[in-house]
């Protein structure tokens, strides 16, 4: 087994050296880079405008490295009397860690759906929820709340640019290169990973095995053309979730 890893950042590297501690040989291809967002400098007065019991949702570690930067560079603290959530135990942990804060999240489903299962996410009459987010991503949470009667205001923590205009080249690389496992972690990176492969290497795309993050993640895949014998999902989108996730495709 021979993988690309698409992962952005440093969890990106970080996931490849795992994989090679364990001699399966891998490549960091980063589709997304990962830049500051244009509303960091309002974080501080979004919060404040905030009731308290309030909720403030962090969709990814991402989001949480620069919400906190940006506060720690205002002076401004994470207020106590809030309400902070997020998506997964990965983010709820790391942003625990880096605020000093009670962070809840799903524990059976560790995604939009599970979130809005929890208690007390029922009736959000007079609720108000701040998002922390990137410039792009899912709407699915946004619109469930305001269903059921919060405002919503979303922050864009951060930015998600592609990487670099030479992704066809990329691609036909790493199929010179042997690649025949992908590692995705997004439907976004999946798109632009499918609409930037050339005609040419098409087919050996769709017939590379998937790791992926999730149900819909593969639901997309299936929808692109690839079978769904070959993708594994993962419930969890932290490193070692995703490294068990490879170590299991290459049993079956």
């Amino acid at each position: 087994m021979n993988i690309l890893v698409t992962r952005p950042d440093e969890r990106g590297q970080q996931l490849v050296n795992m994989l090679a501690e364990r001699q399966i040989f891998a490549i960091h291809q980063p589709i997304l880079r990962i830049e500051a967002g244009n509303a960091l400098p309002q974080l501080p007065s979004v919060l404040a405008r905030l009731n308290a019991g309030d909720y403030v949702f962090a969709v990814s570690k991402n989001a949480v490295d620069f919400a906190v930067k940006a506060l720690k560079e205002t002076g401004f603290r994470w207020r106590s009397d809030l309400t902070y959530l997020a998506v997964g135990q990965g983010t709820a942990n790391y942003f625990c860690s880096q605020a000093e804060l009670s962070v809840r999240y799903p524990i059976e489903s560790e995604n939009s759906e599970g979130l809005l299962n929890l208690a007390g996410m029922q009736n959000l009459a007079n609720k108000q929820v701040v998002i922390l987010r990137a410039n792009t991503g899912r709407e699915y949470f946004s619109e469930q709340v305001q269903l059921r009667g919060a405002k919503v205001e979303t922050v864009e923590c951060y930015r998600r640019l592609l990487w670099a205009e030479d992704l066809p080249e990329k691609m036909s690389l790493a199929k010179r290169s042997g690649i025949d496992t992908l590692v995705i972690t997004s439907g976004e990176i999946l798109s632009i990973l499918f609409t930037q492969t050339l005609e040419t290497d098409r087919d050996w795309l769709l017939a590379s095995r998937l790791i992926v993050v999730g149900r819909r993640v593969a639901n997309l895949a299936i929808k692109l053309g690839w079978q769904s014998d070959l993708i594994t999902i993962s419930e969890k989108a932290d490193n070692y979730s995703l490294l068990e996730s490879v170590l299991q495709g290459m049993k079956s």
